[in-house]
């Protein structure tokens, strides 16, 4: 008996998913836990595993087509239920389906192109110029594939057949007929040729939440700056150290460090709201999420329970959980669960910015690039490593003033860091 595999929940919240690839075609023997497909969701790419040992009888979904969770991924069963001519049964499907929305009456048999040139008779026949049109089934593919509108066509073949020719002196028509079924995009606008890109996988997910932080969270930016030269010189001593172990150590673990005895001094930046009970849920711990930029889009790994790891244990965390974001091998728990994300726009260039929080939480770091700045220090022109950075915080949360102290109190770290090295 068939066994119809349902696309299943992979994550918390997960309502849907993108085919990345197959691993898997049509006939293939597969055993129980055997690796079937690759599908993106929720800003990860999951590798989901068979149900059980049988034949692969159908695929419902193609790479690149969006499935929900409930909707049938596979049919498994044994190997004589595969169809030995499956191409026949999908055309005797949609020749059905034509049927039911034709209005020509009832098509025989025949392969998709030829429906397709029927459809365009119909939509030939009823256009204004009523126009009789000479072309071979080719021809006409040709002009549907380039957007021209064969009955605007002059033909100069034998008793004005239209040839491909003529096809490629004629201009993409501006009026797109409108088939049955058939969505038909435009791939210019009224200034010029354009791309579409769809929004999908990553980029949906990541649209999808701004969209929502913005429209619950009142954001409010503080910005500042803090004095890194003592900083820069710890860095640069410990990372010669750390080389000789392949451990790369960049600044944010030490800027994680002085987050978190920051965020100790004012906790309701390490909180989120309950809006259905109207109270503030201050986090009595640190889940610290990272922004890291991928080819894919922007993904926020989190390192768990920070506040109880070292600056070389950060610098593993931090290097690990982002080759894998950027691999599309991170786990999906390592995505969630975070109490506050900080986002190094200063690695790519720019000063001050103004991020959008990562909802639910209530608060979001930007730092900005450090740099060279002249700088009065004890009456004396000076220059020194500037690190530009910028708080927003939930409005509904906490007030300017607070948002303010934390800003002091993280600069105040930063400024004098012996003791992160040692924490």
């Amino acid at each position: 008996m068939p066994f119809e595999f349902k696309f299943p929940d992979v994550g918390e919240g997960i309502h849907e998913g993108t085919i990345v690839k197959w691993h898997v075609k049509i006939g293939d023997k597969v055993k129980e836990d055997q690796q079937i497909v690759s599908v993106e969701t929720d800003k990860a790419v999951v590798e989901i595993p068979s149900p059980k040992t049988g034949t692969i009888l159908k695929i419902n979904f193609k790479e690149g087509e969006i499935i929900k969770v409930g909707q049938v991924l596979v049919v498994i069963g044994e190997s004589k239920e595969v169809s030995s001519k499956p191409e026949k049964k999908e055309v005797k499907q949609e020749t059905k389906e034509r049927k039911s929305v034709s209005v020509v009456g009832d098509l025989e048999e025949a392969p998709e192109e030829e429906q397709e040139i029927k459809q365009e008779k119909l939509i030939l026949k009823e256009s204004p110029n009523k126009t009789k049109v000479f072309a071979t089934l080719k021809v006409r593919k040709l002009a549907k594939d380039k957007n021209i509108d064969i009955t605007q066509v002059s033909g100069t073949g034998p008793e004005g057949r239209i040839t491909e020719k003529d096809l490629s002196s004629t201009q993409s028509s501006e009026i797109v007929p409108k088939i049955s079924g058939i969505k038909s995009v435009r791939k210019y606008d009224f200034y010029g040729y354009v791309d579409r890109i769809l929004l999908a996988g990553v980029r949906k997910v990541i649209a999808e939440r701004m969209v929502n932080s913005v429209k619950k969270i009142p954001h409010v930016s503080h910005m500042d700056f803090a004095d890194v030269t003592k900083l820069a010189e710890i860095r640069t001593r410990e990372k010669e150290k750390l080389e000789k172990e392949n451990i790369k150590l960049t600044f944010m673990p030490f800027i994680i460090k002085a987050v978190i005895e920051s965020l100790k001094e004012h906790p309701l930046l390490n909180s989120t709201l309950d809006e259905e009970n109207n109270e503030i849920v201050i986090k009595k711990y640190y889940n610290i999420g990272f922004a890291v930029d991928t080819e894919a889009g922007l993904m926020v790994p989190v390192i768990k329970i920070a506040d109880s790891k070292k600056i070389i244990d950060l610098a593993k965390d931090i290097e690990n959980l982002a080759n894998l974001a950027k691999d599309r091998k991170i786990d999906l728990g390592d995505l969630k669960g975070g109490t506050f994300t900080i986002t190094n726009i200063g690695s790519l260039g720019g000063m001050y910015a103004t991020p959008i929080i990562n909802y639910p939480e209530s608060a979001i770091l930007a730092l900005g690039r450090i740099q060279d700045s002249v700088l009065a220090v004890n009456n004396e022109i000076k220059i020194r490593k500037i690190l530009p950075f910028t708080v927003t915080f939930d409005h509904r949360i906490l007030d300017g003033a607070e948002a303010a102290r934390f800003a002091n109190k993280l600069k105040e770290i930063l400024e004098n860091p012996e003791e992160l090295i040692f924490s």
